[in-house]
C-alpha cells in the first residue's frame, strides 16, 4: 500500500512548545540558547511561521531531541535512559577566544543549575561578564592548568583542583599553559 504524502509541512508549533514546557523552559531561555529569535519562536509555536532545516536543527539540538521528534506531531514517551549522543550536544564554540564549551545539563535546568565540558587552546580565554547576584561557578580541571581571575585576583589550578568561586562578578578563565586545557564546569544560579 502507498503512503498518500500530506502537501502540507508539519505543524511543529503544538510539538515545540510541549517539548519546551516540559523542560520548564520561556521563550527566552530557549531564544538564548537556540540562538533563535523570540519572536520567530512565538510565529512557530502559534504555527504562523514553519522553522528552516537550520532553526529546526538548532531547536532540536536545543531541546535534546533529534530532528524527528521536533517535526512529529507525536511526542514520543521518553525512553528510561536518555542517551545524547556527542555530536547531539550543544556546543558553543568562541573560536576567536579559543575555548569550546559543550552544554552538558539538560536545558530545563538551564538559568538554576548548568553543568559544561570546557576546552580552551594555548591562550584561550572564557571571559565573563558577572552572572544574576548569588551565582556560583565550579571549575575541575581535567587537563592541563588554567588562571582563574575574579576581580582582578588571580590563582591558578591544577589538574585534579577544583575552583569555586563567586560568578556575579567579572570573571575569566584562562589558559596560560602551551597544551590545551580541558575542565568541567558548574553554575548555580541562586
Amino acid at each position: 500500500m502507498k503512503k498518500v504524502l500530506s502537501n502540507t509541512p508539519p505543524e511543529v508549533g503544538a510539538t515545540l512548545q510541549k517539548l519546551r514546557l516540559d523542560r520548564g523552559l520561556t521563550l527566552e531561555d530557549l531564544s538564548r540558547t537556540a540562538g533563535v529569535s523570540k519572536s520567530m519562536l512565538s510565529q512557530i509555536e502559534r504555527e504562523k511561521a514553519n522553522p528552516t532545516i537550520a532553526v529546526a536543527w538548532r531547536l532540536a539540538n536545543a531541546l535534546g531531541v533529534t530532528m524527528a521528534e521536533l517535526l512529529s506531531s507525536e511526542v514520543p514517551q521518553q525512553d528510561v535512559i536518555r542517551l545524547l549522543e556527542s555530536h547531539e550536544t550543544p556546543t558553543l564554540s568562541g573560536e576567536h577566544a579559543g575555548y569550546v564549551l559543550r552544554i552538558l545539563g539538560p536545558m530545563d535546568l538551564a538559568g538554576k543549575y548548568e553543568w559544561y565540558e570546557l576546552m580552551l587552546a594555548p591562550g584561550g580565554a572564557l571571559v565573563s561578564n558577572p552572572h544574576d547576584p548569588g551565582t556560583t561557578e565550579h571549575l575541575t580541571v581535567l587537563q592541563g592548568s588554567v588562571e582563574i581571575e575574579v576581580d582582578n585576583t588571580r590563582k591558578k589550578v591544577k589538574v585534579g583542583a577544583t575552583a569555586r568561586y563567586e560568578a556575579d562578578k567579572s570573571h575569566a578563565i584562562r589558559n596560560t599553559g602551551k597544551t590545551e586545557a580541558k575542565a568541567l564546569m558548574v553554575v548555580i544560579h541562586r
